[in-house]
């Protein structure tokens, strides 16, 4: 089982190096966002320290559903995802490492670029460590919830938009947790381990249920 999940992880990242232009769009949507939202409010130091944390964490939200809609809609264009489906291997395990491999390829490569952009914001070095530990936790639960509504959207005619409206509410906690613990840091008398324990919390029944969930999905879409 590890090995088939290894090849899948393996076989997906390099499909999406070879089409580089997807995942570097979703790093210069992120980029643009968070460069330009300080032009528009003014260049306050106050008022952009207070806006910082959540508008890192919506830019990111919004740069990971970018990929969502390809998430299993290249595998179930060439049939794929039905070859998959025979294999007899458990589908949740396959749909874990598609998800691995969108979450490597959009969502930590954002952890990384944060603390540049976050700059612009006159952030201390320590709210910069925890924005780079919340998003660690909290893109991959992006990445797994996300795949629920890519999985029930698959090959629907304005899935994008359906795959939003389906899944943004549920992202709702993680950006609320996520940019809280950044803000909550920016305050001395603060303790972040509260919002990391949620968000930590919120992984777990991520990782159990997503991959479940998303297999269920993607067995109705198919059908």
């Amino acid at each position: 089982m590890l090995k088939v999940f290894g090849c899948i992880l393996g076989r997906d990242i390099t499909l999406a190096l070879r089409r580089r232009t997807d995942v570097l769009t979703t790093l210069f949507f992120f980029i643009i966002v968070v460069s330009l939202f300080p032009l528009g409010v003014g260049s306050e130091r106050e008022m952009l320290r207070e806006l910082g944390p959540g508008v890192v964490w919506v830019a990111a939200l919004l740069a990971s559903m970018l990929a969502l809609e390809r998430l299993f809609a290249a595998d179930f264009d060439d049939g794929t995802l039905e070859q998959m489906m025979l294999t007899g291997q458990p589908l949740a395990l396959l749909v874990l490492a598609k998800i691995v491999a969108h979450w490597l390829l959009t969502g930590l490569p954002l952890v990384f670029i944060a603390p540049l952009v976050a700059m612009q914001y006159h952030l201390s070095d320590g709210a910069i460590w925890i924005m780079m530990a919340s998003l660690a936790v909290g893109t991959p639960i992006l990445s797994l919830l996300g795949a629920i509504g890519a999985a029930l959207t698959l090959g629907l005619r304005g899935g994008g938009i359906l795959l939003s409206l389906l899944i943004l509410p549920l992202y709702i906690p993680v950006l609320v947790y996520g940019s809280g613990a950044v803000a909550v840091s920016m305050i001395e008398i603060a303790d972040t381990q509260p919002y990391f324990y949620l968000l930590g919390a919120f992984l777990l029944l991520a990782l159990l249920f997503a991959p479940l969930a998303s297999a269920a999905a993607l067995r109705i879409s198919v059908e």
